[in-house]
């Protein structure tokens, strides 16, 4: 990518305000270089971009953050269909018991 085009995407960058990290882990990432007051164009440049670059590192932490948050979503759905399905079976099986000994009852009463 040729120089002044970094500078004008560095600049762009710098302009746009990132919001506050919403959770504490994003707050222990949130490490934005800035220059001084009196720093030369240059110097800005470059730490936009090393911005830009830690913000895509961070995008990645979020995205991977994200996946396992719905993997483990996916594991306790699943856990609790599992357990949904063995009380119903458990609820079907003391009902033929039940049953069962209604009858032997039924027959031992006659």
């Amino acid at each position: 990518m040729r120089h002044s085009v970094r500078i004008a995407h560095a600049q762009a960058d710098a302009a746009v305000q990132t919001p506050y990290p919403t959770t504490h882990h994003e707050q222990d990432h949130d490490m934005a270089i800035t220059a001084g007051p009196n720093a030369r164009a240059e110097q800005t440049t470059e730490l936009s971009i090393q911005n830009r670059t830690l913000e895509m590192h961070l995008l990645q932490e979020n995205l991977a953050r994200a996946h396992m948050q719905e993997r483990l979503q996916e594991a306790e759905d699943q856990r609790l269909a599992l357990r949904a399905m063995r009380v119903a079976k458990l609820r079907r099986k003391a009902e033929r018991a039940s049953l069962r000994a209604r009858k032997v009852l039924a027959t031992a009463v006659l």
